[in-house]
């Protein structure tokens, strides 16, 4: 059996634009039909981007850092999940915050993600609430 691999690598906005849209809009616009509106929020120019890569240099996931210390648009295609891409992109995401002095990251989880999260040392927080459709809950992880 052939090991498939992949990489996550820092992501240049708008040089990785495409790919970034690629992932997030198949993930979110196609598979669980958020509005494409709702999903440019205009927010990306100013966050850091990591991007998860196969061997051939096609996109696989995404996520994002933004400037308050939020963590978002977190999408691993269907085919990837499983394999640990979420999980070290999340990762990366949570280096790059510490890198930035971050004591505290957030973030907005739908409900079946939490376990995830909380795996990586986030705790929900809150009341659940409606995003694009989909519930979800704040996550906090504090630097100790």
């Amino acid at each position: 059996m052939t090991e498939i691999t992949y990489s996550i690598r820092l992501a240049h906005w708008p040089q990785d634009r495409e790919a970034l849209r690629l992932v997030r809009e198949k993930v979110f616009v196609e598979e669980q039909q958020v509005p494409v509106a709702l999903e440019w929020d205009g927010l990306d120019p100013q966050c850091l981007h990591l991007i998860a890569e196969d061997a051939d240099g096609n996109p696989i996931g995404t996520g994002r850092l933004l400037p308050d210390g939020h963590i978002g648009r977190m999408a691993v295609l269907k085919e990837w999940r499983g394999r640990r891409v979420g999980t070290k992109l999340l990762h990366g995401l949570m280096e790059e915050g510490r890198k930035k002095n971050f004591a505290t990251l957030i973030l907005a989880a739908q409900l079946q993600a939490i376990p995830f999260y909380e795996k990586a040392g986030f705790h929900a927080e809150g009341d659940v609430f409606d995003d694009a459709g989909i519930p979800h809950r704040n996550m906090v992880w504090r630097d100790s």
